[in-house]
């Protein structure tokens, strides 16, 4: 993770984007990551070494790198878009360094290294010294809960993605399409919220889902009899059977 990091910052001057322009996914795991901060934080003063490592682990494998990393690699590398560029590397950076703060307890060596090593990039990159108090990792500040990082809304919306995602990548397994065969997807729900949901964060959701094309709608319309459903709350995902398989290879 955190070479990907150092990789796509590499030359650039990464700046603190106003709140306006974290796209939903961006939110999503700043939240996440404030509550990481107020859980392991409480486990740690309470000496649960034990549950707060496991929570610290869990976010970062799970959250940061399976889900997190993938959702912006579209920003990163298929637009031009330089303020969502901005915005997407400044979350990654900003979630790496608390993590690397969380997890330093437990492994001072390599994150102290990962650590120095980002800092001197962005000194190289902004041309201005870091402040003696975050040289190192040690002796920098302990990351804590912030109620502007709270965004109810934004977990909700992106574990909805998430749900999705899950249940075509379930749907393709079970019936052995390989990952390089694109299909269409179509979204189909009566409630707003949802389409809007699927609307913001279409770019990434392509992606994991391996679509050729994601159409988002109220009904079933213009929609193949045959096609393959997988329910979620709220919302029903089609793809038509053909791009799924080929049926003549089928027959």
């Amino acid at each position: 993770a955190s070479r990907f990091i150092m990789m796509n910052m590499d030359g650039k001057t990464v700046s603190a984007p106003p709140v306006r322009e974290l796209e939903p996914v961006d939110r999503w795991i700043l939240s996440k990551l404030n509550t990481l901060v107020k859980d392991a934080t409480e486990n740690m003063e309470s000496f649960e070494l034990g549950i707060a490592v496991q929570k610290v682990y869990d976010f970062i494998w799970d959250e940061f790198c399976d889900w997190y990393i993938e959702m912006v690699k579209p920003r990163l590398y298929d637009t031009d878009d330089a303020a969502s560029q901005n915005a997407a590397l400044w979350t990654l950076k900003t979630v790496l360094i608390d993590a690397l703060k969380l997890l330093h307890p437990y492994m001072p060596f390599i994150t102290e290294e990962i650590y120095c090593t980002i800092r001197s990039m962005e000194e190289d990159a902004c041309g201005e010294a870091i402040s003696s108090e975050e040289e190192s990792i040690m002796i920098s500040a302990w990351p804590k809960h912030r109620e502007d990082r709270a965004f109810a809304k934004e977990e909700k919306d992106i574990e909805i993605i998430k749900e999705a995602v899950r249940g075509i990548r379930n749907v393709r397994n079970e019936m052995n399409v390989a990952p390089s065969r694109k299909a269409a997807v179509y979204v189909v729900s009566e409630d707003q919220g949802i389409l809007h949901t699927f609307t913001e964060g279409k770019l990434f959701f392509a992606s994991l889902a391996y679509a050729s094309d994601v159409t988002i709608q109220k009904d079933k319309s213009g929609i193949a009899q045959d096609a393959v459903s997988v329910v979620i709350p709220g919302a029903t995902l089609y793809i038509p059977f053909a791009e799924l398989v080929d049926i003549a290879q089928e027959v």
